[in-house]
């Protein structure tokens, strides 16, 4: 598969009055055309932000560092009317909560068509019947009539449709989608996972799927990249991060997920509190929370290096292997 974006060693700080305060640390990976890749993790991991660093649309007073070449440009040194031209058309965005996105005052057509114009430089006319084939697109039902209305009128899922339907106006080559089904219900989440995955098959369309639901990313994505505490701890095919989880915090999330043919079975939760940017430890970040944090792991922090089966992972500990020698 062709590499369409690829980031490496990306850093984000935001300055605080104590210095320089790391958020996402020296994250890299790779999204191909047609892929659907996941980014997991806890809330508060980095990945959101590692998404908005990409598309530039940081908090004021970030700084960033590291590459996300596009097409042989980079992101990350692009200037302000270049980033501008990039976004829509080349990497668009759908944000998390659906229920708020969009703007509640003004109607479904004029936030569909308003970038259709700017960025294409479509009449009116053309704009219109765009919006109508992209509402139709994402299943929404009379799209005629829904480009009058305004969001309080749409259910959640119609909302997240719509959204779809915004970033996609513009065929972008890489949809960013930050916790697409959250506060859904779990019907309308199959829905929009169905849709992403059409898009993905119709389209050749890169879709990077930020979640903290497993079983999302377990349905949908072709490879899984794993932080926590702002850094990667592992990343690989879908199938082997998930079925054979090698580090020791993507054992614990998995453990942590309810099993469909095992109801009875306890569910093992990670002890402790995720670490925030203010307060990570030394070393390992995960190593106060690890059962088989070992002395290393409080002062040095693991490298993340490529094991046997093609996967990356961050920990000198292998719980597969630990699991298997008691």
């Amino acid at each position: 598969m062709t590499t369409l974006l690829s980031v490496r060693d990306l850093r984000v700080w935001l300055d605080t009055a104590r210095g320089p305060l790391p958020i996402v640390d020296g994250v890299s990976f790779d999204i191909s055309a047609g892929q659907v890749f996941g980014l997991a993790g806890e809330s508060g991991s980095g990945k959101t932000i590692t998404a908005l660093a990409l598309l530039g649309l940081l908090p004021a007073g970030a700084r960033t560092g590291g590459s996300a070449i596009l097409d042989g440009r980079d992101l990350m040194t692009m200037r302000t009317a270049q980033r501008r031209r990039t976004r829509g058309r080349e990497v668009a965005m759908v944000f998390q909560d659906p229920m708020s996105s969009l703007h509640p005052m003004l109607t479904i057509e004029r936030q569909l068509t308003e970038h259709l114009r700017y960025q294409l430089g479509m009449s009116r006319k053309e704009a219109d019947e765009r919006a109508v084939e992209l509402l139709t697109e994402v299943r929404i039902p009379n799209p005629e009539a829904a480009l009058r209305g305004h969001p309080h009128q749409f259910s959640g899922g119609m909302r997240q449709r719509i959204q779809i339907a915004i970033a996609l106006a513009c065929e972008p080559r890489l949809l960013v989608a930050d916790e697409p089904t959250t506060a859904l219900d779990v019907t309308v989440q199959a829905g929009i996972l169905r849709l992403l995955h059409r898009l993905c098959q119709e389209k050749d369309l890169a879709v990077m799927l930020i979640t903290h639901d497993l079983g999302v990313l377990s349905a949908l994505a072709d490879t899984v990249t794993v932080m926590y505490a702002g850094r990667v701890v592992e990343s690989g095919p879908t199938a082997q991060v998930m079925g054979r989880s090698r580090h020791p915090y993507t054992r614990g999330l998995v453990d942590s997920l309810p099993h469909p043919e095992a109801a009875d079975r306890a569910l093992v939760p990670i002890a402790g509190e995720p670490a925030g940017p203010e307060s990570r430890p030394a070393g390992c970040a995960f190593h106060p929370r690890c059962r088989y944090m070992e002395p290393p792991c409080a002062t040095a922090v693991p490298p993340l290096i490529r094991i046997d089966d093609g996967r990356e992972m961050a920990c000198p500990v292998d719980p597969l292997v630990a699991s298997l020698a008691r």
